[in-house]
């Protein structure tokens, strides 16, 4: 019979595994062979017991063999709600062995975003953005590989890791291709769900080749590994029971074997029949059983053990378990000898402060499951006033504190409710949610009772807006709730309408509440919100007067307070996109400014307001021509996001208006670069959002400017860029944009419909201003030949509302229109003018098109050599090409 051994010096669980350790060396070796190797990732998956954690053991000692730095963590089964307890073992050792000023020079920027959650530096006073938390672990990682190259990443049991560890290992597996680390997953089948299930799904989908499944040994290996524990002596018959009562499981055949070693079973037919009765006493009932037989001191011992879960210290089971020292140290030596607790193994180096931990993770599960359920609870209540004693913090408590039973215990709920705090503060919404549900379950004294909601659904926010709705509604309808956070609840409430596309919802939610309110700043800054939501509206549910009225309260502001410079602003958008004189525009906007700057509370990262006030007033400088003002306001944004972390849909948005300002700049390869960096952001935060369309429709129209119309359908397909449109406004108006597209690539009937839909879209809300909405100077180029009658009256009236407005730019593109639909010396003089007016303007891409169709038309040399050079240092491609054939068919005299 042939007997399959595992490679040379490799422990007895490794037999049968050749294929896989052969990969690992193959990965090792990819990593040793340069600096500038990009990153691996292997994924074994197999059921408990078949030798995951002997493999990833095995890939310790050949990476290391081959000179590689190592560190390793471990998922645990009852600790799955301690956010980033897997991340901190993995990167924590290293970070907390520099000194601290040592620490803050790898990590950088990211120290104060992701330190916190790695436990290396003290949270902030607001609510981190998860997504950044994600990103700077990812940073640190990648930081740190350049120092310790070449560096390992060993994470066994992941699907027991926390949520918010599975967030950064998904993220740092589609980002392996930029930093030289290898990564080695082991994990169950199954197990997990929901979010977690997708975040291993990513892993998986980013792995080198297909993921490895673990098989059970087949009876010749068992049989060589019995012979090779026990002596060659042996027998077949005995052999065969060995693997029949193990199924072959790797870990139960090691453990059985010795149990036979320790029963000095003979390894006989004859004694094949006790083999059965050993297998029990070493799993489930019969490990239970085993463990009771060491006596009640121990067995308590092993019970708190499993309670603590992680960091088991012999000291802190001692005071969960009730025992004195020397009893205690009794019984951590009897469960060691009875293999169910082990000294931790220094060479795995994982962080941790307790000199004890289970034997395997099947022990630790089946003493944990076997305490009475009422006993279980008890001593979870006492862990968590342990740890709390310890000096570990109310969120090291929590864990303990959401297994106690309800009580009406007001104690309890304030340290649920600090706890979800310290969890807000490192970026773990989804741990502060679930602390907060609990309480809710106490229940909260009622004067609390809606404060708790009110911090639920700050938890809940980000992630589920519908959720945060109804936690919202129900806190508004309690008493207790008053004064400013009353109104910043309901502000809170019409943003999560917003965000889960209840626009109409949230105006009249505001409205209601502001007209419950006594004239004074509360009241003043709900009715800026009702604006501010009717003014983002793209639909025609906005009351009629909505304007006047805007106009008529933001008269009586000075800008004395946030309240008054937020309805300047409000009504510095509304009559932008009226097409309202420019200058009165920019006026109304300078005065919301403190010194031309942002007033404090007003900032980008300030949560009384939101981002969406701050983009009307940048995206009224934008238009108005007064890009200067724009611009450092989109900058502002991107660094205020940057530096706090903020890699969500904040950070998405200020990327998508900073590729804004490029294109209106006419710098459009940077723009193009701003806005496929925003898309990429906003497909991590979810298709459909506003922030979602402002990215494609911009990327769109500068692709469209570039010359680059293939891709810019490409982009339309590939990004659902098309109807039905968002219900909020998103500049420039999509509807415009994607009838320009159709244009582009030749489907004219579909691109003057989708043009007429823009002008009735356009037409209900009262917006006439042509830059924004720039439907009718593309819709007369279009009808020009079908209809030349109603191009001109087209062009007549965009020219009428562009002088209304009086930028330079929007009277420029005016006379571009008229000069496209004209001939001989009529089209010269028009083209001319276009010029004029656009060469005074900022936007260069606009200047470029006038100049060439103005040297195409006077038949002019310099112009179009002129022309040509801006439209390559604006990176547009199809116009340069236009006026170089043109210049090499030749020109005659105008």
């Amino acid at each position: 019979m042939t007997e399959v051994r595992p490679t040379a010096g490799a422990s007895a669980s490794l037999w049968e595994r050749d294929d896989e350790v052969a990969d690992v060396a193959r990965a090792v070796d990819g990593l040793c062979a340069d600096r500038s190797s990009s990153g691996g990732l292997l994924v074994f998956r197999g059921e408990a017991g078949l030798g995951k954690t002997t493999l990833l053991a095995e890939t310790r000692r050949i990476a290391e063999a081959r000179g590689c730095t190592v560190w390793s963590a471990r998922g645990g089964e009852t600790l799955r709600s301690v956010p980033f307890n897997v991340v901190r073992q993995l990167l924590q050792p290293a970070l907390v062995s520099m000194l601290p000023e040592e620490a803050r020079e790898y990590l950088g920027d990211w120290y104060d975003i992701a330190g916190p959650a790695l436990g290396i530096a003290d949270p902030g006073d607001r609510q981190a953005d998860p997504q950044g938390v994600c990103d700077g672990l990812v940073a640190a990682v990648r930081r740190l590989a350049r120092r310790d190259w070449p560096l390992v990443l060993l994470i066994d049991d992941a699907h027991w890791a926390d949520q918010e560890t599975l967030h950064w290992l998904a993220g740092l597996a589609e980002r392996l291709d930029e930093m030289s680390v290898l990564v080695v997953v082991t994990r169950r089948p199954g197990e997990v769900s929901g979010t977690s299930a997708r975040h291993l799904d990513t892993v998986a989908a980013a792995a080198d080749g297909p993921v490895a499944t673990l098989s059970a040994l087949t009876p010749d290996a068992t049989a060589g590994l019995t012979r090779a524990t026990l002596g060659p002596h042996a027998d077949a018959a005995f052999c065969r029971e060995v693997w029949a009562v193990t199924a072959g499981n790797p870990y139960e055949t090691v453990e059985l074997l010795a149990k036979v070693q320790d029963s000095e079973l003979e390894p006989v037919e004859a004694r094949a029949g006790d083999l059965r009765e050993l297998n029990r006493s070493a799993r489930g009932g019969g490990l239970v059983a085993r463990l009771e037989e060491l006596g009640i001191d121990a067995t308590r011992f092993a019970w708190a053990a499993a309670i603590l879960g992680t960091d088991i210290s012999t000291d802190l089971v001692a005071k969960l378990a009730t025992l004195g020292p020397d009893d205690a140290r009794r019984c951590a030596e009897l469960l060691r000898t009875a293999r169910i607790l082990t000294t931790p193994d220094p060479a795995t180096g994982r962080s941790a402060d307790g000199d004890l931990e289970f034997v395997h993770p099947l022990i630790a599960t089946a003493v944990y499951n076997s305490i009475p359920d009422a006993l279980c609870t008890a001593m979870h209540g006492i862990a968590a006033r342990i740890v709390t004693d310890e000096g570990r913090g109310a969120a090291a408590a929590a864990r303990h504190l959401l297994e106690v039973h309800p009580d009406d215990d007001e104690e309890l709920v304030g340290q649920l409710r600090e706890a979800a705090r310290e969890h807000l503060a490192v970026g773990a919404p989804d741990a502060a949610r679930r602390c907060l549900e609990r309480a809710l379950e106490e229940p909260p004294r009622p004067e609390s009772h809606p404060h708790v909601l009110y911090e639920l659904a700050e938890a809940t926010f980000l992630t589920a807006p519908a959720r945060t709705i109804g936690h919202l509604r129900t806190a508004l309808g309690m008493p207790g709730l008053g004064g400013d956070k009353r109104v910043d609840a309901v502000f809170r409430l019409s943003q999560a309408l917003l965000h889960n596309d209840q626009l109409e919802e949230a105006v009249r939610t505001v409205e209601a509440e502001a007209a419950r309110l006594r004239p004074g700043p509360a009241r003043m800054r709900l009715q800026a919100v009702h604006f501010m939501w009717e003014g983002i509206h793209a639909g025609e549910a906005t009351s009629p007067d909505r304007s006047r009225r805007l106009a008529d309260l933001a008269a009586t502001c000075t800008g004395r307070d946030n309240s008054e410079r937020a309805l300047l602003m409000l009504r510095g958008f509304d009559a932008l996109m009226h097409g309202e004189n420019a200058e009165e525009v920019a006026e109304l906007c300078d005065r919301a400014l403190v010194n031309g700057r942002l007033a404090p509370g007003l900032g980008w990262t300030d949560t009384e307001w939101g981002i969406e006030l701050l983009l009307m007033l940048a995206n009224a400088y934008a238009f108005t021509d007064r890009l200067d003002r724009a611009e450092t306001l989109y900058n502002e944004a991107l660094r205020a996001y940057e530096t706090a972390g903020w890699s969500g849909g904040h950070l998405a948005l200020a990327h998508a208006y900073v590729g804004l300002g490029h294109r209106r700049r006419g710098r459009l390869k940077e723009a193009e670069s701003s806005l496929r960096e925003s898309l990429r952001l906003a497909e991590r935060v979810g298709r459909g959002l506003p922030l979602y369309w402002s990215a494609t429709c911009n990327l769109v129209d500068t692709l469209l400017a570039r010359g680059h119309v293939q891709e810019a359908w490409e982009v339309a397909e590939r990004y659902g860029f098309a109807p039905p449109y968002p219900s909020t406004i998103v500049l420039p108006d999509p509807r415009s944009v994607r009838g320009r597209l159709l244009l582009a690539v030749g489907r004219t009937k579909d691109g003057i419909n989708e043009l007429e839909a823009a002008e009735k879209a356009a037409a209900a809300r009262g917006h006439h201003n042509p830059v924004l909405v720039p439907w009718a100077a593309d819709l007369a180029r279009a009808l020009s030949t079908a209809d030349p009658a109603r191009a001109a009256r087209l062009a007549v009236d965009v020219r009428r509302q562009a002088e209304r407005f009086g930028t330079d730019t929007a009277i420029g593109e005016a006379l571009r229109c008229a000069a496209a639909l004209e001939t001989g010396q009529r089209a010269v003089r028009l083209a001319a003018q276009a010029v004029t007016y656009l060469e005074a303007s900022p936007c260069q891409y606009e200047h470029a098109a006038a100049r060439i169709e103005f040297g195409i038309a006077a038949r002019s040399v310099s112009d179009l050599e002129r022309g040509l050079d801006l439209a390559v240092s604006c990176g547009a491609d199809g116009l340069a090409e236009r006026a170089r054939a043109v210049l090499k068919a030749g020109v005659g005299p105008a």
